[in-house]
């Protein structure tokens, strides 16, 4: 019994050391390794890896996660968790930490994608977080029982945009906002032009309106002076026959270059001679 005693302790410290020199980089991630807080490498392809234990290196993931709108994004989580079963935890875990926070961490990642693969950006930042943290905690805390840990709670503590996408959704927003500028260009300009077309149609309105007036006022002018010219040639008739010939000659030399070729001793010029001569 003195003899298996040391040979558990020195595999029990093998299994550890084992398990702290090994990591593996899920398919749907990528992870860096870090020494004395330097990067030492980054691993983008799934597998089995290994590494010096802590605290000459430590690993930490990076998720390449895809939204339902094939969009990658960085989540960053934390888990709130405690031992509820020690003899399940010893017999699972070894008792070591790291190893149960490994164990929590890759169920955590498997439910993460689950829920942010069925759902868009804007749900992960607001419409449906709370749904998504909820969903989370019971898959992680279902799976950490098995191990004797209870998920207490787990938090979203930011959600961002990849790198290689954050100028594509930039330029897309950029995008969507011209077009609504767009738009409301269009609407004003259709707006603007049904104005001017009602004010040029009420403009014309009033000038047919102020036409038709303008004639009917002239018109009874017109009436009233040809019945005043009417009544005063009635009372002289030499005047009125003197006073068309005069209007005949205004209408006939307007310029000085109008010509006629008449008889002077004609009846169109009767009032140019002396008064002795016209005819009576």
């Amino acid at each position: 019994m003195q003899r298996i005693f040391p040979v558990l302790v020195g595999a029990l410290l093998a299994l550890f050391l084992f398990m702290a020199c090994v990591f593996v980089v899920d398919q749907r991630q990528f992870a860096v390794v870090y020494a004395l807080g330097e990067i030492r490498q980054v691993i983008d392809k799934p597998g089995l890896y290994f590494k010096l234990p802590p605290p000459f290196q430590n690993v930490v993931y990076y998720d390449k996660r895809i939204t339902s709108e094939k969009l990658n994004v960085m989540i960053d989580t934390f888990v709130k968790w405690r031992i509820i079963d020690t003899p399940a935890y010893i017999r699972s875990v070894a008792g070591s930490q790291q190893i149960a926070v490994d164990r929590i961490n890759r169920s955590l990642r498997d439910a993460l994608n689950n829920e942010v693969a069925r759902r868009t950006v804007a749900d992960m930042i607001s419409g449906a977080r709370a749904q998504v943290v909820e969903n989370v905690r019971a898959k992680v805390d279902d799976d950490s029982r098995q191990i004797g840990v209870q998920i207490i709670d787990v938090r979203l503590k930011r959600v961002d945009f990849a790198p290689e996408v954050s100028e594509r959704v930039f330029a897309r927003m950029e995008s969507e906002r011209k077009q609504v500028a767009n738009e409301r260009r269009a609407t004003g300009a259709a707006e603007s032009e049904k104005i001017r077309a009602d004010a040029d149609r009420q403009r014309e309105v009033i000038l047919a309106e102020a036409y038709r007036d303008a004639q009917l006022i002239k018109g009874e002018g017109d009436a009233k002076a040809a019945g005043l010219f009417a009544a005063a040639f009635g009372q002289n008739p030499d005047f009125a026959r003197f006073y068309r010939s005069l209007e005949a000659y205004r209408g006939s030399f307007r310029t000085r270059s109008d010509v006629m070729v008449l008889d002077p001793s004609s009846e169109f010029f009767r009032y140019f001679g002396a008064p002795a001569d016209r005819p009576r």
